[in-house]
């Protein structure tokens, strides 16, 4: 299987999917192309692939790039079975950019798996959430990390992200098909 993981810089999740390949098929051939825009994260996942047992191997790869414009000599057409993005969709400018360039590489019904924070639309826990979020959140990144501002736009970042129904339409207008699999504390 051939995977690309988009604003994936730590390599987290290619780590996940290697390792579930290996573990649950004994599959040594699925690989992960790590696309980040940021150098320095990038840096980040290849030093603690380094680690691993799949440093120097065609298993993983790691490029700078925009999500939103992948270059088509390196990022051809229909070719890659699984696309993914975590937490990273609601940093981008143009979701709807980045949602057509998964479709462009993916082949004909490959998976885009995209994991992101939303908001919560049942009014007692969105107060609750509210409070937590523009308050805590941010209290806790300046306490343990001495960076408030990081925090404070990542419950921005959030607060903006398009609601689920908007979201599942823009995926839509993209040319994908749905299933979807909400995740959330027994709202929605």
């Amino acid at each position: 299987m051939k995977c690309i993981d988009v604003a994936g810089g730590t390599g987290d999740i290619a780590l996940r999917i290697l390792d579930f390949a290996r573990e649950k098929y004994a599959d040594r051939e699925t690989s992960v192309e790590v696309v980040d825009i940021n150098e320095q994260m990038l840096k980040e996942g290849y030093r603690r692939f380094k680690k691993t047992m799949y440093h120097n191997t065609p298993q993983i790869s790691f490029h700078e790039a925009n999500a939103q414009s992948l270059p088509k000599e390196k990022f051809r057409d229909n070719s890659y079975d699984l696309y993914t993005i975590a937490f990273g969709i609601r940093n981008v400018t143009s979701i709807p950019a980045v949602l057509d360039e998964a479709y462009r590489v993916l082949k004909p019904g490959a998976t885009f798996a995209c994991l992101e924070f939303n908001k919560v639309d049942n009014p007692l826990l969105g107060t609750l959430y509210d409070q937590y979020s523009f308050h805590i959140i941010p209290l806790l990144g300046t306490i343990l990390t001495g960076d408030r501002a990081s925090y404070q736009y990542l419950v921005e970042s959030i607060r903006k992200f398009p609601a689920q129904p908007n979201f599942a339409q823009m995926i839509r207008d993209a040319g994908f098909g749905l299933k979807f699999n909400f995740e959330t504390l027994g709202d929605n």
